[in-house]
């Protein structure tokens, strides 16, 4: 396999589900660049694990995203995971908190795939992978920011998916369901036990779960798979 083959960007990898597709996929013989805007420490602890690099990028900017994938050469297979939540009621929502979730949620998918796409078109072939929500799919109370900007997304997946598939370049969802990381353990115990009772794996997803679903999309296995929104969710959303 060429080296651009084998070279990753992992948006938001400095924690959770980030952390454990750039960990996988370095652990899988993948030069991966782990994205971060905060997290500095612990995107290099990250790095280091995986023998990659990490980059500080708010990819909510498009200057900031480009200069992430120019970074990294360019890159064959891109994990778009960066992301924010937000719990309020509509009418508590702000046009600010509206806009900032998605200029991360869905602008920072859209500048990193824009800047991306050049150099998989020119070597005929990409792995693009797409972190949403299983909330993108059934929708949440009190998290309507949240979940339109991550069913936003899977309208981006499709359209992509057709758009870049003459090119030899893949696109595809994961929607994970109640991951046990640190975004979702503010829900309380309380929230968590109710959501694991609607699982029916009963249990929380781990991020190494996603992970090895992002794995499989960027394998040559999933080479005739394309557009697909996959939930990683125990069964949630059935």
């Amino acid at each position: 396999m060429s080296e651009f083959k084998k070279r990753a960007i992992v948006t938001g990898a400095s924690r959770g589900i980030g952390a454990a597709i750039a960990s996988l996929f370095g652990k899988s013989g993948y030069s991966v660049t782990v994205n971060y805007n905060k997290s500095r420490e612990a995107a290099e602890a990250v790095a280091a694990e995986t023998g990659g690099a990490a980059f500080k990028a708010d990819v909510s900017v498009p200057e900031e995203a480009e200069a992430l994938v120019n970074g990294a050469g360019g890159a064959g297979i891109l994990v778009l995971n960066a992301g924010v939540s937000l719990i309020k009621q509509i009418q508590d929502t702000t046009p600010e908190d509206w806009r900032r979730v998605f200029s991360v949620n869905v602008d920072g998918a859209y500048n990193v795939i824009r800047a991306a796409v050049p150099f998989m078109l020119r070597e005929h072939w990409g792995r693009i992978i797409i972190i949403s929500s299983m909330w993108g799919i059934r929708g949440a109370s009190c998290e309507a920011a949240y979940s339109a900007s991550k069913s936003a997304l899977l309208g981006l997946t499709k359209a992509l998916s057709k758009e870049l598939g003459p090119s030899g370049i893949t696109v595809n969802c994961l929607c994970p369901g109640v991951i046990d990381t640190e975004m979702n353990a503010g829900l309380g115990e309380e929230t968590l036990r109710c959501l694991v009772e609607d699982t029916p794996l009963l249990r929380l997803g781990t991020a190494e779960d996603v992970a090895g679903a992002a794995l499989f999309l960027a394998s040559g296995s999933a080479s005739f798979i394309t557009g697909q929104v996959i939930s990683v969710d125990g069964g949630f959303a059935v």
